[in-house]
């Protein structure tokens, strides 16, 4: 996500418990890194966030899969202060986690019909609303099947950045994706 969002921009993660924050933080170091955004850690949620920062409701665009406007750059004209995500890698199938927060009433923009991993819909903001890339001009990958080798391969159920012809994909996810097809189940 710091990666996708880049330099000048900033990463919340809200709503922690004290472990995840402190896993989190001991992750990406102290050390400030110019090439990516900058993140922080909360375990207050997004709600107390806002107000202890000042962030009025409607500066605070949801992207909501259930929404009835396509994000375009448009909504990159400032009208938006913070763009909030809900999940953390997405599910398949999607359990609609986003009611959570849609209920709180805030302006609502949607990334298109398939369903993308939270990194990816951040790479895709950050694209619209800072690049001024409109939605249907970025390059995606859908549901790929990633190989590990002629035996071994996973789909991805989500759409992604595409890359040349493959997804865009955190760095050490492909790693992680093959050492859970080598674990076994114990009944």
């Amino acid at each position: 996500m710091r990666i996708l969002a880049g330099p000048g921009a900033h990463v919340r993660f809200t709503s922690l418990s004290k472990s995840s924050s402190d896993s989190i933080t001991s992750a990406f170091g102290t050390i400030a890194d110019p090439t990516l955004a900058n993140f922080s850690c909360h375990r207050e949620g997004v709600r107390e966030l806002m107000g202890a920062s000042g962030i009025e409701l409607d500066k605070v665009c949801l992207l909501d899969p259930r929404a009835e406007n396509v994000l375009s750059p448009e909504d990159g004209d400032g009208r938006f202060e913070w763009f909030l995500f809900g999940g953390i890698l997405g599910d398949d199938p999607p359990r609609d986690r986003t009611s959570e927060l849609r209920v709180h009433g805030f302006p609502t923009r949607h990334l298109g019909p398939i369903q993308m991993t939270t990194d990816t819909a951040l790479g895709v903001t950050k694209l619209v609303v800072a690049d001024h890339i409109p939605l249907n001009k970025i390059p995606y990958v859908d549901h790929p099947t990633i190989e590990f080798s002629a035996k071994e391969s996973v789909e991805m159920p989500f759409r992604y950045i595409a890359n040349g012809k493959e997804p865009r994909l955190p760095p050490g996810m492909k790693q992680l994706l093959y050492e859970d097809l080598n674990k076994t189940f114990d009944f």
